[in-house]
């Protein structure tokens, strides 16, 4: 039983990454926007580029917007371009935002997630050229609307294109929620693709291919740039006059990918600055945390250091997960000054030791851990300590565990220092 709950929590936590950079939208967003500027900064977001008018004429949030699915996050956002889209006296009709980060959100391998979908009301037109979440480079993008140069006056599919070679599409049927994750290596110069619709979740449909990978941390746009038609029967208004776009679950993770659409489970989508958060619905995630396995008493410890990685005499490896905050969907751990730990395989009973800590556990899932811990505390801190609701562990089980624990903690120590260094 107890071997389960370790693997259980344990396993969870490669079920999803670390979100670098959270772009969800919040009512916080709306105030952020409004208040941005080249001299006031603030927000998750750049927000530059877009026509004259009131910030609502093009950027509008709320929990309409949002892809029910999508339980991490507060609200959506709709994104409209329309005859006054005009930006920098450029020809082309445009409203984007920017990620506002410090994050390496352009090093190693990145997962860029976003939903979008259209609706029957203003829908983006079929006759021009729509350029959709793409990087200034456009070494990777969706497209929509009749390309640039093709013969024709209408193209009805969402495309998604590397270095402007289309690799996969799609009808863009209204009403439908399309959640993708561009998977971008840095590093080797490659990119992939992932799909859903509605609530499913996403699938690899493109493995990684070569593409002319290239970011400076702030030139990712989330949004629309359509081109003027290229057609000599088409004009700048063949279609209606004003197109809405909607978003929702805009996140930058690193580590793993996250599959479901819900999102980064227990991540706090009201923060806007830049957080890594560690998700799933049984995660330990800890600010400025070290985890250390110690195989030697099959105790699994997360001691909150404000520095680096903590290591037991006998420590096998260590994982560091950092996290603003958590917010769980099935239990909740909050615990301030305090280390968290799952101890004693032998021990059939279930203690709880605890100072300035709480843990609320549902029946559906008993061994989730999930804390939100100070940067401040020392590693001599109170241990919250769990172990089997019931039954006892024998030594086999216990070395069993072990084991898991070591391989678990070696995969993923090379990404958790690279973290580490960067963040």
């Amino acid at each position: 039983m107890l071997q389960s709950i370790v693997a259980l929590s344990f396993v969870g936590s490669a079920l999803a990454g670390t979100v670098l950079w959270d772009g969800r939208f919040t009512q916080s967003t709306v105030t952020n926007l409004e208040n941005w500027s080249w001299s006031n900064q603030v927000g998750q977001y750049q927000y530059y580029i877009h026509g004259d008018g009131n910030m609502t004429d093009y950027v509008n949030v709320g929990s309409d917007y949002k892809n029910p699915a999508d339980t991490s996050s507060e609200m959506g956002v709709k994104i409209t371009i329309d005859d006054t889209s005009y930006w920098n006296d450029q020809t082309m009709r445009r409203t984007e935002l920017i990620p506002q980060t410090d994050a390496a959100i352009n090093e190693g391998k990145r997962w860029y997630h976003f939903s979008m979908k259209r609706t029957s009301t203003n829908p983006p037109g079929t006759g021009e050229e729509h350029q959709v979440c793409f990087f200034e480079s456009h070494f990777t993008e969706m497209k929509y609307g009749l390309l640039s140069g093709a013969s024709g006056t209408s193209d009805s599919h969402l495309r998604w294109e590397v270095s402007s070679s289309s690799e996969w599409n799609v009808t863009f049927e209204a009403g439908v929620w399309h959640n993708i994750a561009y998977e971008i290596d840095f590093d080797t110069s490659t990119v992939g693709f992932w799909h859903s619709t509605g609530a499913n979740d996403l699938t690899e449909v493109i493995s990684p291919v070569s593409a002319t990978v290239s970011s400076d941390g702030a030139d990712w746009h989330l949004g629309v740039l359509r081109l003027v038609p290229s057609c000599s029967s088409c004009s700048d208004t063949t279609d209606n006059d004003a197109e809405d776009w909607y978003f929702s679950g805009v996140y930058i993770e690193s580590g793993s990918i996250t599959k479901s659409v819900s999102g980064p489970s227990g991540s706090d989508s009201s923060s806007d600055s830049s957080s890594s958060i560690a998700a799933s619905s049984s995660t330990v995630a800890t600010s400025s945390a070290a985890v250390a396995a110690n195989g030697a008493s099959t105790q699994v410890q997360v001691a909150a250091t404000s520095s680096a990685l903590v290591q037991s005499t006998a420590a096998v490896s260590s994982v560091v997960a950092s996290a603003t905050s958590v917010a769980p969907a099935t239990s909740t751990v909050i615990a301030s000054s305090a280390v968290v730990a799952a101890s004693s395989i032998a021990s059939s009973a279930a203690p709880v030791l605890s100072t300035s800590a709480a843990i609320v556990q549902s029946s559906a899932a008993p061994s989730t851990l999930i804390t939100k811990v100070s940067s401040s505390v020392p590693a001599s801190s109170v241990a919250v300590s769990a172990s089997a609701t019931s039954g006892s562990a024998s030594a086999a089980d216990n070395t069993e565990v072990v084991g898991f624990l070591e391989s678990f903690m070696k995969q993923y120590i090379s990404e958790v220092q690279e973290d580490i260094i960067n963040n």
